[in-house]
């Protein structure tokens, strides 16, 4: 990221793509958390855009409620990244990423760079209609947007830009169904799953992820699911799957991630207010996006000191 930016935070109090009620909640509960207070503290200038409420009915769930939802996401990255703020948009289910990265898709191939996606997720959400077990749309997000079929109409009308599947990087996998495992596989995509976080840390897997996106110029999208964490850290999601990353694990991402200057565009995602633990998931986030603005222990030095006897 460059030097304090203006951030845009988008408010998607979306839960369309999931049967569990409670992440329309998420956009309040970082709110309340204290994430537009933490930015300012850090010396960023915040327009709080609200919360998008797309022309479709409170509690419609089909296919035009879908891509009224889509849109109004696209628009509202895509004018941020337009006009020089950092869009942050704070879920809602992550369905959302559907219109948050076709926003940032569009905005890039104006500017002729190449959009890279970190997906930090449990999950590997790429499932098709007719792989999904459940039908949740916020399972099909990735699929979606590579152009895999059945998903045109989702978007827009007219010609709309493709993500590069080899350039999403799947970061804490660790449950996949298995008409996507297939997928992902043909597709090439990239993957670190949690075995390989398990044997080799996040530094270096990120490392060589973050110097691809700055060998080609690339503008990282950055897609956080509160699943990535292990839900002893944040209990607040409708979808947990023992063994993701820990506390200092998901610091440390967001330290590198900071450090890189690369990340262009964020979405915080699946937050549920309604299964949380007095807030405790909403504060873990923000902490967590404080850490990718910034926020440090005390400044590093450019070299480390060398150990004393």
């Amino acid at each position: 990221m460059d030097s304090s930016p203006t951030i845009d935070l988008i408010g998607a109090p979306i839960e369309i793509g999931t049967s569990e009620p409670g992440a329309v909640m998420g956009p309040a509960a970082l709110r309340t958390a204290g994430l537009t207070r933490v930015l300012h503290d850090l010396g960023f200038t915040v327009h709080d855009r609200g919360d998008l409420a797309p022309d479709c009915a409170a509690g419609q769930r089909d296919l035009p409620a879908i891509r009224a939802w889509m849109t109004e996401i696209s628009r509202a990255v895509e004018t941020a990244l337009d006009g020089g703020s950092l869009p942050l948009v704070a879920g809602g289910d992550h369905s959302l990423s559907l219109g948050s990265v076709d926003g940032a898709l569009r905005h890039c191939t104006r500017s002729g760079r190449p959009l890279f996606v970190l997906w930090l997720d449990a999950h590997a959400d790429f499932n098709t209609l007719e792989t999904s077990p459940s039908g949740n749309v916020h399972g099909m997000p990735l699929a979606a947007l590579c152009g895999e079929p059945g998903f045109d109409a989702l978007f827009e009308g007219g010609e709309r830009p493709l993500l590069d599947p080899r350039r999403v990087h799947l970061f804490g996998l660790r449950s996949i169904d298995t008409g996507e495992r297939a997928l992902v596989t043909q597709r090439q995509v990239n993957v670190v799953d949690m075995r390989t976080i398990d044997e080799f840390g996040v530094v270096a897997p990120l490392r060589r992820i973050l110097d691809r996106v700055a060998a080609e110029n690339g503008h990282l999208h950055a897609s956080f699911d509160v699943d990535f964490l292990d839900p002893t850290i944040a209990p607040g999601v409708g979808t947990t799957v023992p063994g993701g990353a820990t506390f200092r694990e998901a610091h440390l991402i967001m330290e590198m991630l900071c450090d890189s200057g690369l990340v262009g565009s964020l979405d915080v995602v699946e937050l549920n207010p309604f299964l949380d633990e007095r807030g405790r998931s909403a504060r873990v986030l923000v902490e967590l996006v404080a850490s990718l603005f910034g926020r440090r222990i005390i400044d590093r030095p450019t070299e480390m000191p060398p150990l004393e006897a």
